[in-house]
């Protein structure tokens, strides 16, 4: 039992030298990118505009800048680290094995099981209601979610040319959307920009909106799990979470604002698909079409980098002995764990048979996995700290500026957003019990492992050296 800990690093030493380094920062921008642009963020974001109008673009600026900070700080942590284990390993030699664990599993594998199923569920929703022949099929999710299993078996090349298209397309359909409705270009404005302007008021709310618009930012460090994988990682990694978030700052901020020309305000916060009702006022019929690209993609870009992030993230767990070693299982030729992708994708499919296709769990289902999320970044703020209190001299070949600002905000930031995360008191003991239960279930293992399977304290740090000098 006590070698489980200890084999695994020349593992992570043999999967390093062998991986292709075919990820430069476009491709990685599009992994940033195409992980927080879901079809549930494109929901998410009317509905705060909807609830604060033009004013919404001042908590989706603070958002940003929180979002700027575990940037900082994932950079910093991942090429400290440089292991496929991302979160895990930080938190190993930051915190201990215990914090190690539960952050993997609260802000990935949980959010695997949540939001992506929620995305799933609610692109079947979707194109049930523009193509009613599908109506009530699952078929759609299902068969996303297998041909992007498939897909990332093949190795990493096949996922960074899926995925450099499918965040492309994305973008440039937002944003079409959002400039055609500021300009007016399809169909005249129901609402003047006078108008707009004399009802920018923050007294509304708009303000404690903060927490609904981070949710438009989570997911930009899917980079660091392809840290193995990427080209130039040092410069690279960090620049792909820092551009890639301005990216969607820009891009949402067309979005919002494009919707309040044509769509009124309550109903972009009472109707099942907000975003439907601004694709059809902007464009007519054929807006119909523009947003189902929009959102298929979407969705295909959040399966496609998950799929790819997450199992990476397990691997290195198994190689540490966090995890069942089946997890680190590599397919021969392209490197590829193949039992934890296939692990990700039954996960994710496990709500979709028990909730089929109701879209009403959607938005129970996403601010749970918000809450378990924001979780494994306040874990990531503390881990910065914490390593630059115990290895101060150690190599940092990025260091978060302005340390120690971007963690205390960060941090204040997040806690802030996980207090109010529910948007109606009606649904605050559901989401706080859903995210309870999965959170208990998991820290309940991850105690029974540490101390039976791996026979290690709960909180004691791994040595820094044994895990960047294998």
């Amino acid at each position: 039992m006590q070698d489980v800990a200890s084999k695994p690093a020349s593992a992570t030493a043999v999967t390093g030298k062998r991986a292709r380094r075919g990820l430069g920062l476009k491709s990685l921008m599009a992994v940033a990118v195409g992980l927080v642009v879901s079809q549930g963020v494109m929901v998410v974001m009317l509905q705060g505009v909807g609830i604060a109008g033009a004013a919404f673009v001042v908590p989706l600026a603070i958002a940003w800048v929180l979002a700027l900070c575990y940037a900082a700080s994932f950079s910093e942590l991942a090429l400290m680290v440089p292991r496929a284990g991302s979160l895990s390993a930080y938190t190993e030699v930051a915190l201990g094995h215990f914090p190690a664990i539960l952050s993997v599993f609260s802000g990935y594998v949980v959010v695997a099981m949540f939001a992506l199923s929620a995305e799933l569920m609610l692109v079947n929703y979707l194109l049930g209601v523009l193509y009613p022949a599908i109506e009530g099929s699952q078929y759609i999710a299902f068969g996303i979610l297998a041909v992007f299993t498939m897909l990332n078996l093949l190795g990493i090349d096949v996922f960074a040319r899926l995925q450099n298209v499918l965040a492309f397309v994305m973008v440039v359909a937002l944003t079409l959307l959002g400039v055609s409705a500021l300009s007016g270009g399809f169909a005249p404005h129901s609402v003047e920009s006078s108008e707009l302007i004399a009802g920018f008021s923050l007294g509304d709310g708009a303000l404690t909106l903060i927490a609904l618009a981070i949710w438009g930012y989570v997911g930009a460090e899917f980079v660091c799990p392809l840290v193995g994988e990427a080209r130039d990682p040092e410069r690279n990694i960090p620049r792909s979470m820092y551009l890639g978030l301005t990216v969607i700052l820009a891009v949402f901020t067309l979005y919002c604002l494009g919707a309040l020309f044509y769509v009124p305000r309550d109903v972009l916060v009472s109707a099942e698909l907000p975003h439907l009702e601004y694709a059809r006022a902007a464009f007519g019929g054929s807006g119909t079409f523009l947003l189902a690209v929009a959102a298929v993609t979407a969705t295909c870009s959040t399966v496609n980098t998950s799929l790819a992030a997450v199992p990476r993230m397990l691997q290195g767990m198994a190689e540490q002995g966090q995890a069942f070693p089946m997890l680190g299982w590599l397919t021969r030729a392209t490197r590829v764990p193949w039992v934890a992708v296939l692990f990700v994708a039954g996960v994710t499919g496990l709500p979709l048979l028990i909730w089929g296709n109701d879209p009403s769990t959607v938005g129970l289902l996403l601010i749970s996995a918000a809450i378990a999320w924001l979780i494994a970044y306040v874990i990531a703020h503390v881990n910065v700290i914490a390593l630059r209190f115990r290895y101060p001299d150690a190599r940092r070949p990025y260091r978060a500026p302005f340390y120690p600002l971007p963690q205390l905000i960060g941090i204040a930031g997040m806690v802030y957003a996980i207090v109010y995360a529910s948007p109606a008191p009606e649904l605050t003991h559901k989401i706080f019990l859903n995210a309870g239960v999965v959170l208990g279930l998991v820290s309940v293992v991850a105690v029974v492992w540490i101390k039976l399977v791996m026979r290690k304290p709960l909180f004691r740090p791994e040595p820094l050296n044994e895990i960047t000098n294998p």
